[in-house]
């Protein structure tokens, strides 16, 4: 049997930086916070990202977390 272990995780924000004059397409920007807390609930981290995304001058399009994990045999 397989067991899975979450080895590290990281909080991207990513931001609307407004639309492209040639295509009218919205060009994002995205800013990551490394060595999150694997424990980190999804509400501890919408917390922290719309604090830190106050303090941006764009303004916020989405959060995404991103965990990688270890996969062994037990």
């Amino acid at each position: 049997m397989a067991v899975s272990q979450m080895t590290d995780s990281r909080l991207t924000l990513v931001l609307d930086d407004g639309d492209d004059m040639m295509t009218g397409k919205t060009i994002y920007k995205s800013k990551s916070f490394n060595n999150v807390k694997t424990s980190a609930t999804a509400d501890q981290l919408f917390a922290i990202a719309t604090a830190v995304a106050g303090l941006q001058q764009r303004p916020l399009y989405t959060i995404e977390r991103s965990d990688n994990s270890e996969i062994t045999q037990a």
